[in-house]
């Protein structure tokens, strides 16, 4: 099937293409350039997207449930999820197992090995992002500390991209933290620095036993102070190591993230969901695994006040960030397209809109609003002004 994309302005977000258009065949991108440089085949599905940026598909790396569905309580809603994730223009993403029975993962894994559903349209499931079970009881958050476990190779023998796994969250601090990052990056997997208690020295050890990444940075970490700058101060300080954010003004004030930028830039931070089952639904109670999560239209937390994780749908975490720090629209896209693309070793495959890659593309009004999303080549959902 080809279709063709005319009259949008592109961005790739390497560049910015007035009037340009988009070629797709099948899965792919074929073309991508003006509007007047390539002869448009007439039996292609044409979408008139005068009036719209056309910009990457964009990449959640964490990303707990939604729509009522939690992926850490029932794995296989992970396809429920991403069958309705595309209207925040989520073309990829990382479903998101916190800290639980080691089975839930084992049926995590299962539930992407059994592939697409029949008739599945939606997002791709990238493989699994595990949060835990090796995180630091002292900066547990959310989770379930009957659940967290010392690091062991022997539980994540089966652990890797082709198993389905893709990032783990660790503490590096924990006894035999640092053995277990050697192990999962030999697998194949790359690990992050979260829920953790690790100072500035102890962090720079796991840096160099191979993490490359910070989850939700500041949040579950201890505080960064002028004479120990821990665990943030050791991410933002580093260059090579990707901090993921969540910016919606709760989880770290808009002016830290304006700091944040400033010090890290768009290829070292990824704007991340977070987001929990109630993403997409309205305010009420939640779970989050095996707790109740009061949520209102701002944010997500435990009976005692805990956040627990975000209801922040990735398109607006995208607005918030220009808002907080005044970059450009381009650079900011680049927090969820091509830097975590980037991170995952797939920048060759997607987040980016590039002769031979996924084609997977959001639609945006000027106001930065989502109105149609493709993935692998189909339009998988579209506002309904646009239909």
């Amino acid at each position: 099937m080809t279709l063709w994309i005319q009259g949008a302005t592109i961005l790739t977000p390497d560049q910015m293409i007035e009037n340009g258009a988009v070629r797709i065949e099948d899965d792919r991108i074929a073309w991508v350039g003006p509007a007047g440089d390539a002869a448009r085949d007439t039996g292609a599905q044409t979408l008139d997207a005068r009036g719209r940026l056309v910009v990457p598909g964009f990449i959640d790396l964490q990303l707990n449930g939604a729509f009522g569905d939690d992926f850490t309580m029932d794995p296989p809603s992970i396809w429920r999820v991403a069958g309705q994730i595309a209207r925040y223009g989520v073309t990829s993403f990382l479903p998101t197992i916190i800290t639980a029975p080691l089975e839930k993962i084992a049926q995590a894994q299962d539930a992407l090995a059994t592939g697409r559903p029949a008739g599945f349209r939606g997002a791709a499931p990238l493989g699994l992002h595990l949060e835990g079970p090796f995180l630091n009881p002292a900066k547990k958050g959310a989770h379930n500390p009957a659940y967290l476990r010392p690091p062991d190779p022997a539980l994540v023998a089966d652990w890797s991209p082709a198993n389905g796994v893709r990032l783990v969250t660790l503490a590096p601090e924990l006894p035999g933290g640092l053995e277990l990052i050697r192990r999962l990056v030999a697998q194949g997997i790359v690990v992050s620095a979260g829920h953790s208690m690790a100072t500035f020295a102890q962090a720079q050890a796991g840096f160099a036993a191979g993490t490359r990444y910070g989850t939700h940075l500041f949040n579950t970490m201890p505080p960064l102070a002028h004479r120990e700058p821990g665990l943030p101060g050791a991410l933002l300080a580093t260059r090579g190591q990707v901090v993921g954010i969540i910016p919606d003004g709760i989880h770290i004030h808009p002016g830290l993230i304006a700091i944040v930028w400033a010090a890290k830039g768009p290829r070292e931070v990824s704007l991340v969901s977070d987001a929990m089952a109630a993403l997409g639904m309205a305010p009420g109670r939640y779970r989050l695994n095996d707790f109740d999560v009061i949520v209102t239209e701002k944010d997500a937390r435990l009976t005692d006040g805990t956040l627990a994780g975000s209801v922040l749908p990735l398109d607006q975490a995208v607005r918030n960030l220009i808002t907080f720090t005044g970059c450009g629209l381009a650079e900011a896209l680049a927090a969820v397209t091509t830097t975590p693309a980037d991170l995952l070793g797939i920048g060759g495959e997607r987040g980016r809109i590039r002769p031979g890659l996924v084609a997977d593309l959001a639609l945006l009004t000027p106001e930065l609003h989502v109105v149609a999303t493709i993935a692998a080549g189909e339009i998988v959902w579209r506002a309904s002004q646009e239909k």
